[in-house]
This record gives structure tokens, sequence and C-alpha cells, in this order.
């Protein structure tokens, strides 16, 4: 039984001491335990404070990309090493604003994806296609060529991967999947994933849906079959919303 994962993704938003004040107003509204496993994934400032403060509990800490290279003259870079010793445990790959607005191409993506498994953390694979590409049929087309080459020579070490399929056309605009929407896409995700590897495999494989997800929406989308959880963006960062989210769709 895969059990649902909940993650926001703060992008650019949250200095060291507004990291603080969501942690405090976060773990005091969701008053406890979940069965869903809670993700956040900070910006990097902030994720040494919020590390120290989500110590002794049960939400994760995530990094939002990560570069190939394990050390080196790269300006401005993360490698999986920093993340790790910073208390991440998840990293992002292959977000759709690391593919459309800072260029990464399946290829880049594939590598970083190698480089936060050989840094042992778990990568979530993020997947999506464009309204236009939508419109032309070409969804399933675009997933598996993502898919495909991003998972290029990973076997044994697939079950630490999560996928999260987020629909580029419903990424801070207010669009969202309906319901029925995100479980045929997501369905076809697994059926490429018992094709890859093996229906066991697939199984146990978690894949998230992400694009405007809200607290009023949030148990629907969650209560589709083959969706195991959302990777929030906006509403995350709100304590009162996502904790909303977090109970709505951690049942």
């Amino acid at each position: 039984m895969r059990r649902r994962l909940i993650a926001g993704n703060w992008k650019m938003h949250m200095t060291p001491q507004e990291t603080e004040a969501f942690v405090g107003q976060f773990l005091d509204r969701l008053g406890g335990a979940t069965d869903a496993e809670v993700l956040l994934f900070p910006p990097y400032t902030s994720l040494d404070r919020a590390a120290r403060l989500l110590a002794g509990t049960d939400v994760a800490l995530g990094g939002q990309d990560l570069h190939t290279e394990p050390r080196g003259a790269f300006t401005g870079a993360i490698s999986g090493g920093m993340l790790r010793a910073s208390g991440c445990r998840y990293v992002l790959v292959g977000h759709s604003e690391r593919r459309h607005v800072f260029g990464d191409d399946d290829a880049a993506v594939h590598d970083k994806l190698q480089a936060a498994l050989a840094t042992e953390l778990l990568p979530i694979l993020c997947v999506g296609e464009r309204l236009a590409e939508r419109r032309a049929g070409e969804t399933e087309r675009v997933l598996t060529g993502q898919l495909d080459r991003g998972l290029r020579d990973v076997d044994e070490e697939v079950e630490r991967i999560t996928i999260a399929y987020e629909p580029v056309w419903a990424i801070g605009t207010g669009e969202t999947a309906t319901p029925d929407q995100a479980q045929e896409t997501i369905a076809s995700i697994r059926r490429w994933l018992v094709e890859r590897f093996d229906a066991a495999t697939a199984e146990g494989i978690r894949v998230l849906y992400g694009g405007s997800v809200k607290p009023d929406n949030a148990a629907a989308l969650v209560g589709q079959p083959d969706i195991d959880g959302a990777l929030v963006g906006g509403a995350s960062l709100d304590p009162e919303s996502f904790a909303r989210i977090v109970e709505a769709a951690g049942g």
C-alpha cells in the first residue's frame, strides 16, 4: 500500500524568518500525526532554519533542484551532498520551471536524477505537458518521452523515485486538471511503468499530481485510485491552507 505524500514547493518565497513563522503556525494547526507523509521544499537559504525547526517532527525536507556534480567551480549551484548536509531527504528534478524557464532538457534532468540517487537523496521526477500539447492530443507522447529519457539506466533504484505529474498549463494559472483528467493521465503513467519495469515495481512507485492544488480540490484529486498525493505550489505558502490540504488529502 503506497503511503500518500503531500509536498509543498515554496519556490522563490520564504526568508528564514518567514520560514520560522510558517513552521510554528503549520505545526500548531496540523496538531499532530497524519496518515500522509508531509514534505516541504524551502529555498536553499531557508533549509538550515527549517531543518532545525522540524527536527523531531514527521515533516521531511527537500531541495528544489541540484547540480549534477558533487563539487567544483559552479557559482550559484548546489550539490546533492550540500542538500543532504542541510537536512534534506528529497529533491525535485525536472520541475516545469526548471525545464521551461531555466532550460533543463531531458538529458540534464536525467543527469540530475542520477546525481540525486548517488547522494542518497530521494528524487521526485516531474513530468508534464504544455497546453498546446494537450490540445493536440500529445499528452501521452510527451510524458512517456520525458519518463523514458529521465529514467534511462535506472533499474534497481527506481523504487526510490517518486513521479509528479504537473500539467504545465495548470501551474500558477488557477487552472486545474479535473480529478478524472488527472486520474486518466496518471493511470497512463502507471501503465508505462508496468511496461518499462514490471507490475510489482510499478505498484510500489508513488505518482503525485501537481497544478493549482487547493484545500477545496485536494481530496477529490488525491481520492483517485492512481494518485498518491500532491505537489502543492502557491497554496503551500499559507500554513492554514497547507494544513487543510494535508488534512483533506491525507486520510
